[in-house]
């Protein structure tokens, strides 16, 4: 039976960790097996062990978004996005790292940026947190980007804002972070932007920025 749980909001959880190892070791991620304690059994979980990630949804005056497509191995399409990228530099500042990506990927800079939603994409199987900007007042960057592998014929299209989140309700678009992103900026502008956050917020949801990733019994921590 449903209970009333009053303001709905993700309840942080450390359970004692038995065990944990790389079960996999991949070029850009791992696969993580933990064994934990959890209603008084012994659970054993295997993930992907992300570095996270940053995405970026930049507006134009006219309220368009710019979108990119790109081929995506996995699931073999080229897919309509926004620019992301990882948070693979050891310290680097996730605000910093999501104004090189929409540098290097749209050759675009910003001069407001707000976090517009913070996501685990798939917490089922992955530990993937990922921040979304809502960046504006966008401008060219002094120089081009060269680019590379998948990235070497990304598409860009600015689109009316509606138009995207037609794409997505009208099961056109599949991308995650870019659905979460439409449909989350055409909210909080009929909200008159009051639920965006500041561009360097807190971001205690991360589980390796916060500082809450668990110690290993095992000692097999990679």
């Amino acid at each position: 039976m449903a209970t009333d749980v009053g303001v709905i909001g993700d309840e942080p959880f450390r359970p004692e960790i038995a065990s944990s190892e790389i079960a996999f070791a991949g070029r850009i991620w791992d696969v993580r097996r933990d064994t934990f304690g959890y209603n008084g059994e012994q659970i054993t979980r295997e993930y992907v062990d992300h570095t996270g990630a940053v995405a970026v949804l930049a507006l134009d005056d006219d309220g368009r978004v710019l979108l990119i497509r790109q081929y995506r191995h996995p699931v073999r399409y080229r897919d309509w996005e926004i620019p992301a990228g990882l948070l693979d530099i050891h310290g680097e500042d996730p605000l910093i790292a999501a104004q090189r990506e929409l540098a290097e990927e749209t050759d675009l800079q910003a001069g407001r940026w707000n976090v517009l939603a913070d996501v685990f994409t798939s917490p089922g199987g992955s530990d993937e947190a990922i921040r979304i900007y809502l960046a504006r007042d966008v401008r060219p960057t002094a120089e081009a980007f060269a680019r590379e592998a998948e990235e070497a014929d990304i598409e860009l299209a600015w689109v009316p804002l509606e138009e995207a989140v037609d794409a997505v309700l009208e099961r056109r678009a599949h991308n995650a972070p870019l659905s979460i992103a439409v449909l989350g900026a055409l909210a909080a502008r009929e909200r008159g932007w009051a639920s965006l956050g500041a561009a360097d917020a807190p971001w205690p949801s991360h589980p390796k920025l916060s500082g809450t990733s668990e110690p290993t019994a095992s000692g097999t921590e990679g």
